[in-house]
């Protein structure tokens, strides 16, 4: 794994490169100046880059932009390295399509927890590439491995950036197994669906979104952005492909006035239907900057009253059937990925 580092202070390539040396199965490819990168490409050959945020010439947002004007960087995973804790900052590099961010002075154990990680998920993106465009079947145990790694490096990635909101990915996935379970739907199914919807809204799994972070009220710009993100990226095979189906459809609402494509009814595939429910519930009883937890009940009721204009009604039974395991997973302290009931 070859992994391109630009910083221009020479202390601080160094360090990087040093660290970089020390993880299994990674080489560093160290630039002091990024116009000296940009005029190598697009030559170099690296599957992840640390790039250093406040630099002459090209800041790292600058550099960023410019190196993605090469088409074969574009699916490159971007950390940034910034000793500046500022919100906006970090909005800058994450919309300019950085998937992480590391915080000066870099702590080695953290660097190499993250940058392990995402050095793997470009190479299960890399694997699972080769894989369909081999030709194999896509039911196979190899792919479905492939996808199920992918998803769990995805939603570790996301959490780096806001663990509350991956616990809250954790949640909705559960939700919607259970509830698929008491709507009497295969077991495959049921764990299939607590495997994609843990990227329900970021189905992209790599798309660089601002309004993952985002204080204050979504708007509908970025509920759009979001939904329609999963599908440029999204491989045509089952587990992300499904992300991607329930990324698009659950803002729809059963009866035809939801987004972004105003489906009714059971025009809306089942699994969106089911993560609009988890989702919903899951909003309503979480704290949020601009609002207070629900009580259990009180949303539990709320969700009951929108059967028929916001969620398909059988399916709300399944809710109300599955309501304890739904307790169960509202109050566990953590609640894991699932990825071992695949």
């Amino acid at each position: 794994m070859k992994i391109l580092i630009v910083d221009d202070n020479n202390t601080n390539l160094r360090l990087l490169t040093g660290m970089v040396q020390k993880l299994r199965d990674c080489s560093p490819i160290p630039f002091s100046s990024p116009a000296d990168a940009l005029a190598a490409m697009p030559d170099l050959e690296f599957d992840v880059a640390l790039i250093d945020y406040m630099m002459p010439v090209y800041n790292g947002v600058e550099f960023l932009t410019e190196m993605l004007h090469f088409e074969k960087y574009s699916g490159v995973p971007v950390i940034f390295i910034t000793a500046d804790h500022e919100m906006t900052t970090r909005m800058d590099a994450l919309n300019a399509g950085a998937i992480d961010f590391l915080t000066k002075p870099v702590d080695f154990y953290e660097f190499k927890a993250r940058v392990q990680n995402i050095a793997a998920l470009a190479e299960a993106q890399r694997r699972h590439a080769e894989s369909l465009s081999g030709g194999q079947m896509q039911g196979s145990d190899a792919l479905r491995d492939q996808e199920c790694e992918i998803i769990q490096r995805i939603t570790l990635a996301a959490g780096y950036k806001d663990p509350q909101a991956a616990q809250q990915r954790m949640r909705v996935a559960a939700y919607s197994e259970v509830i698929a379970r008491a709507a009497g739907l295969p077991e495959a199914f049921c764990r299939d669906i607590r495997l994609a919807a843990a990227l329900f809204d970021n189905a992209t799994a790599l798309a660089s979104d601002t309004s993952l972070l985002k204080r204050g009220k979504m708007t509908e710009a970025d509920f759009r952005r979001r939904t329609n993100a999963g599908d440029a990226d999204a491989a045509s095979s089952s587990l992300l492909q499904l992300a991607a189906e329930i990324g698009r459809t659950y803002r729809e609402r059963f009866d035809g006035q939801g987004y972004p494509n105003r489906l009714k009814g059971t025009a809306i595939p089942e699994a969106g239907r089911i993560v609009a429910i988890a989702s919903s519930f899951d909003a309503l009883i979480s704290e949020r900057q601009f609002k207070q937890a629900w009580p259990f009940e009180k949303a539990a009721d709320y969700v009951r009253g929108k059967a028929r204009s916001h969620f398909d009604p059988a399916l709300i039974a399944a809710f109300e059937a599955a309501l304890e395991d739904i307790r169960a997973i509202a109050f566990a302290e953590t609640v894991p990925m699932g990825i071992a009931a695949a």
